[in-house]
């Protein structure tokens, strides 16, 4: 299968990869030919192995065991997606939750779609299901966006594409892990929500963001109200300050000429808009005079 047609497939979504024959070994005559594009085999829970780039590590244990009783009741109804290693051996490609559930209620077989990948494919689409499930924090989402960048190879373009998100929306996700630990964990313990993250990765520096994310705890800052507050202090930075009474390189320099010139101490009161004093000093009428001489020269 060649790289166009893949990431055609994949940016219509996984759904579309279960009716793909390019994807599809059922299509292939010398594996499973008896089957037909878009059937299903019923495959022992022995023979299938997890799948090695899923990139969930955790589980929601209530979840899990209230589907492992669905299961129990019903059956498996949504079949998972495997791929063929071997004789009567094959490995996870998605529906991970769905296959342990299966394995807690007892099942001997499980329903399978059965596909044809390669180890990037595999990394892929397991990202892929796992982002547009609904109970990912946003730096799990973050962190399947730069896997699928890093290993995958992708821009932001193709990966928006893939995953089809905006763009932008992709960007925002990425900016997430630039962040403070201490934010995104937050981030990943729901004391802050994504608009409030988007809003402080907005800010470049961390001790700055830190100090707006302390502000949001602190006070119960709104996501508008943390926009302003960006906003605002955005606007503090580009204000260059301006010193009342900065002295020009030039008036250093004159300076350093007329104290040669006089050889005495000489002090230049510089203020806004080019006006100022010079002052001369003298410790005696001899000095003065010498001074008086020098400025005849």
């Amino acid at each position: 299968m060649t790289n166009k047609k893949r990431s055609t497939v994949i940016g219509r979504g996984l759904s579309s990869l279960l009716e793909n024959p390019d994807t599809d070994i059922t299509s292939k005559g010398d594996v499973m030919g008896k089957y037909v594009v878009g059937s299903v085999a019923e495959i022992s829970v022995s023979q299938i192995e997890a799948n090695p780039f899923q990139p969930r590590d955790r589980f929601d244990e209530i979840a899990l065991d209230e589907l492992t009783e669905s299961i129990k009741t019903h059956g498996l109804i949504q079949p998972v997606t495997v791929r063929k290693l071997g004789f009567d051996k094959y490995q996870l490609i998605t529906g991970e939750r769905r296959f342990r559930a299966a394995q807690l209620a007892g099942l001997k077989e499980i329903p399978a779609y059965i596909r044809v990948a390669d180890d990037e494919q595999m990394l892929e689409w397991a990202l892929i299901e796992n982002i547009h499930r609904e109970d990912l924090n946003p730096i799990e989402i973050a962190l399947s966006y730069q896997r699928l960048v890093d290993e995958c190879k992708l821009t932001q373009a193709e990966l928006s594409e893939k995953v089809n998100s905006k763009r932008s929306t992709v960007t925002n996700y990425l900016r997430l892990l630039k962040l403070p630990e201490l934010i995104q964990k937050a981030l990943k313990d729901e004391q802050l929500s994504m608009g409030h993250a988007r809003a402080i990765a907005g800010i470049e520096e961390s001790e700055r963001q830190l100090r707006i994310f302390n502000m949001i705890i602190g006070q119960g800052l709104s996501v508008r109200e943390t926009e302003k507050l960006t906003k605002e202090t955005a606007v503090e930075k580009t204000k260059k300050p301006q010193p009342k009474n900065e002295v020009p390189y030039k008036i250093v320099e004159i300076k350093k000429i007329l104290t040669d010139r006089f050889q005495t101490s000489v002090d230049i009161k510089y203020r806004n808009k080019g006006k100022g004093s010079i002052v001369i000093s003298f410790k005696s009428d001899d000095e003065l005079n010498k001074i008086i001489a020098r400025m005849k020269q």
